[in-house]
């Protein structure tokens, strides 16, 4: 998911997405990338403090930040690598990467798990749910678009079972390696390249040098 790239005149629409006010934040926003701090107040704070606008009105708004489940899904040392097909409606996205499955939350999935299993299954072709394991929280406030969102960072792990990608004219899949990963880091998306900046950190703290 791309989300410094994406402009209000292509939503469709009067989505309702969820968020909440930025004063709102658990612990607030002064850090850029992957925070490893856990999710629960943030969850809390969300199921307090949470409410829901116009996706177009919530993208002008700086002072409210709507929710994102994002997830990186692995199977063992291989990360699921997503590559934008030039199908897509926009040009600034093609043959651009992506490690995270996510998206915002409606008010018909019920809160965020709601919303992570419904982005789960649109967008991946897969016979299993898997469990999301909290990872942290994704900010980025240097640019327009990432400023009005904030990520909910979960891994979820295959276990060496299928998983195909849904939209396949838009999208093309696999898993790779986090060398693989590294050779096209320069062609990730913002919110992936701050994913997998985390996840290499994660790695070397897991298995030093």
């Amino acid at each position: 998911m791309e989300l410094d790239v994406t402009p209000v005149s292509v939503l469709m629409g009067d989505e309702l997405v969820l968020g909440v006010a930025r004063a709102d934040v658990p612990g607030g926003l002064a850090f850029r990338g992957v925070s490893g701090r856990p999710l629960e107040p943030y969850l809390e704070a969300i199921r307090r403090l949470g409410s829901f606008r116009p996706r177009s009105e919530a993208e002008a708004d700086p002072t409210w930040k709507q929710i994102i489940p994002y997830v990186a899904l692995t199977d063992g040392d291989s990360i699921y690598l997503m590559r934008r097909t030039r199908a897509g409606g926009d040009a600034r996205l093609f043959d651009r990467y992506s490690i995270g499955v996510g998206g915002h939350i409606n008010p018909d999935d019920g809160g965020v798990d709601g919303g992570l299993w419904r982005e789960w299954a649109e967008e991946v072709d897969a016979d299993f749910i898997p469990e999301f394991v909290p990872l942290g929280v994704l900010n980025d406030d240097d640019n327009a678009v990432g400023a009005v969102h904030l990520g909910l960072v979960f891994a979820a792990d295959a276990g060496g079972r299928r998983v195909e990608i849904r939209e396949r004219e838009k999208l093309s899949g696999r898993f790779a390696s986090f060398a693989e990963v590294e050779a096209v880091a320069k062609d990730l998306e913002t919110w992936s390249a701050l994913l997998f900046e985390f996840l290499v950190a994660r790695e070397r703290e897991i298995q030093p040098g």
